[in-house]
């Protein structure tokens, strides 16, 4: 582990209040909050008006240092916390304040009608979960259980099926937020993983084990601003069956997915961070884990940052500190819509949105759902470790066996996507089924620049209908622009490709495709030639700097 940074809080447990601070001190401006909070918390409380032994009548106001909460990062302060959320519950609701300060906690639990407030300088600390082989965390604590979801589990991975084993969360809520300039930092929680964050091994998670920032079940009109979350276990948000929801201005730091949004309507994402090495940035899902089929839809993801590429912490101190480049991770923080993907991806805008150092877009319908109506529009991309669009019709059918069919990927929009320095290895991939094809892609205004560099040609991979979605499972790609398999209806205009380096595969590889049109496409041509046509019909080309004019009722094994 580093000296330096936040990879070291993988380390031993915590044991003394010397410990966190100096744990803090490395972290920068949130050690000189924490060791000056006592004093800054008490300042601020002889002169608030909540301060007043009538403060609840007065206002509808709760600091959770009247309720007996500490704030020094060393007591165990959750019981304390969960009692001014009480109170404001019961007052009818209010704003429990949080002042400078650490709060050690296991599990919050939300109540409706209440609003949090993370001041600045306020650090929420996950406490240490119990360690395989002993029944309790940090000071004889434990998180609360994760409830059972039975018979429903087995549709959905581990993590999607449980929402109390979290930090902060709550079910069956309307009417609440959290916002604020402070940090949601979740040294404590588990992530799944065996030895810390390099390992790719999953272990099972005992009782006791907190492992979501905030998980959220069920709820409506729900806002989330303003603050940080560092190292958020699983998901730094699960946000299931949630509607009417806000997320915006948020930094989030971690180890695992930064949001799954799961099942959710009514959605806006603004102006976030996420950087999320290990797994997915912004994840729309639609799991079975409601018991039945829901839609998410009415989505929009605009003005937002993700990336893969910077070290564990790095982003919220403001440092930037990239991974080495041979460091073994995966750098995927990405947007995806699935894996999960049971009801329905319906009516989603994705706008102004910037990548570096991660996977691209990735569109996933595996599990029956309905994946329709998607614009993506104004993308840059940089140093991206696979193509920038992956499309994927499969069938998994990961769902109730009675009920469960291949479903639909169609009427997919993608504009304005400037894509710089992406992998050679792995070009942007649209795949469906025979006799399950993907339908009505568009694009247009793109330019993508990729390293090239390959000297032998590669064959067309087999479908793997049930594997698992990622852009690696084709593995090598036999086009270094495009592979497009069981598509039928796509349009590309003033498209560009290039290459830094010769490559022998063509720029687009058409498998199985029916009806396309390419206009304004500009490519090198190499010795794969710019279009590789495999069984398609009703090919056009025109206007064209890749290929010549062509108007082709069928083709098959034919370069142009």
């Amino acid at each position: 582990m580093q000296a330096s940074g936040l990879t070291c809080y993988y380390g031993p447990r915590m044991k003394t209040i010397d410990s966190v601070r100096r744990d803090l001190l490395r972290f920068g401006s949130f050690g000189v909050a924490a060791a000056a909070a006592p004093a800054l918390a008490l300042a601020a409380d002889r002169h608030s008006p909540a301060a007043r032994p009538d403060h609840a009548a007065a206002t509808p106001t709760f600091n959770v240092r009247h309720y007996g909460a500490t704030g020094d990062g060393k007591t165990v302060d959750s019981p304390a916390i969960n009692r001014a959320i009480e109170a404001a519950a019961a007052a009818g609701g209010g704003t429990v304040v949080f002042p400078a300060g650490v709060y050690m906690s296991f599990s919050i639990r939300l109540k409706s009608n209440v609003h949090l407030y993370l001041s600045r300088g306020c650090t929420i600390l996950a406490a240490d979960s119990p360690t395989p082989g002993e029944q309790t965390g940090y000071r004889g604590g434990v998180y609360d259980a994760a409830e059972p979801n039975t018979p429903w589990e087995h549709y959905q991975d581990y993590g999607h099926n449980h929402w109390h084993n979290s930090l902060l969360w709550g079910e069956d809520l309307h009417d609440i937020s959290i916002t604020g300039p402070g940090l949601i930092w979740g040294r404590g929680l588990s992530n799944g993983r065996k030895q810390g964050e390099w390992s790719t091994a999953f272990v099972a998670e005992q009782a006791g084990v907190g492992n979501k920032a905030i998980a959220l079940k069920k709820c409506h009109n729900v806002i989330l601003r303003d603050f940080s979350i560092l190292k958020g276990g699983h998901f730094g948000l699960l946000l299931t069956g949630v509607d009417n929801l806000t997320i915006d201005n948020l930094i989030i730091d971690t180890d695992r997915d930064g949001m799954d949004i799961d099942c959710c309507q009514n959605v806006r994402v603004t102006n976030c961070t996420v950087n999320s090495p290990w797994d997915d940035g912004i994840c729309p899902k639609s799991s079975y884990a409601l018991g039945y089929r829901r839609d998410t839809k009415n989505v929009t993801i605009s003005n937002c940052w993700v990336t893969g590429t910077y070290q564990l912490g790095s982003i919220i101190d403001g440092t930037f500190r990239k991974f080495p480049e041979d460091q073994p991770i995966w750098r995927t923080g990405r947007i995806k819509c699935g894996t999960e993907s049971n009801g329905g991806f319906i009516n989603i805008t994705i706008t102004n949105c910037t990548f570096e150092g991660c996977y691209g877009y990735a569109l996933e319908t595996v599990d029956g759902a309905l994946l329709e109506d998607i614009t993506i529009s104004n993308t840059t991309m940089r140093d991206l470790t696979c193509g920038p669009l992956f499309l994927r019709l499969g069938a998994r059918l990961r769902g109730p066996e009675a009920t469960t069919q291949i479903g639909k990927l169609r009427r997919i929009l993608v504009s304005n996507l400037d894509c710089y320095n992406a992998t050679p290895k792995f070009s942007s991939i649209f795949a469906g089924l025979p006799g399950h094809e993907i339908e009505d892609v568009k694009l247009s205004n793109i330019y993508i620049e990729t390293s090239g560099g390959h000297n032998t040609p590669i064959a067309a991979p087999p479908n793997k209908p049930a594997g698992y979605p990622e852009p690696t499972m084709f593995g090598t790609t036999p086009a270094y622009g495009f592979f497009i398999r069981n598509l039928r209806n796509l349009e590309m205009s003033h498209v560009e490709l290039a290459t830094r380096a010769n490559d022998v595969r063509p720029a687009i590889y058409l498998d199985r495709v029916d009806r396309a049109d390419f206009f304004a496409i500009t490519a090198p041509v190499h010795q794969g030639g710019a279009f590789s046509l495999h069984n398609v019909k009703d090919f056009r080309v025109g206007w064209s700097r890749a290929a010549a004019d062509r108007n082709l009722p069928e083709a098959d094994n034919l370069t142009l």
